[in-house]
């Protein structure tokens, strides 16, 4: 089972993210360029069978936790949709 970094461009929502596969023998070179570029390391290292195992892994661990925290927390659940009213009406006055 291959162990998958992955990294996120900040104020991206986890949406441009890329990913390295921690046995290349060029792993350490280039997370250094994808941290010179802007990018931060997301969460710990997945493991996955493969690529794009590790991709769904990525996306689906995300919203589930979010998900969970948030049905565990009805007081965090209006919060944070209020938050995510406000951004959302942001972006469209920023246009």
């Amino acid at each position: 089972m291959a162990k998958y970094q992955f990294f996120v461009l900040p104020n991206t929502d986890r949406r441009q993210f890329t990913f390295l596969d921690s046995a290349s023998e060029t792993f350490l070179r280039e997370k250094e360029q994808l941290i010179a570029q802007g990018f931060e390391v997301e969460d710990d290292f997945i493991y996955a069978d493969n690529e794009k195992e590790a991709v769904e892994k990525f996306k689906s661990n995300y919203i589930t936790a979010l998900e969970d925290y948030n049905a565990s927390h009805p007081e965090t659940a209006l919060a944070s949709a209020v938050v995510e009213v406000f951004r959302s009406a942001m972006k469209r006055v920023k246009k």
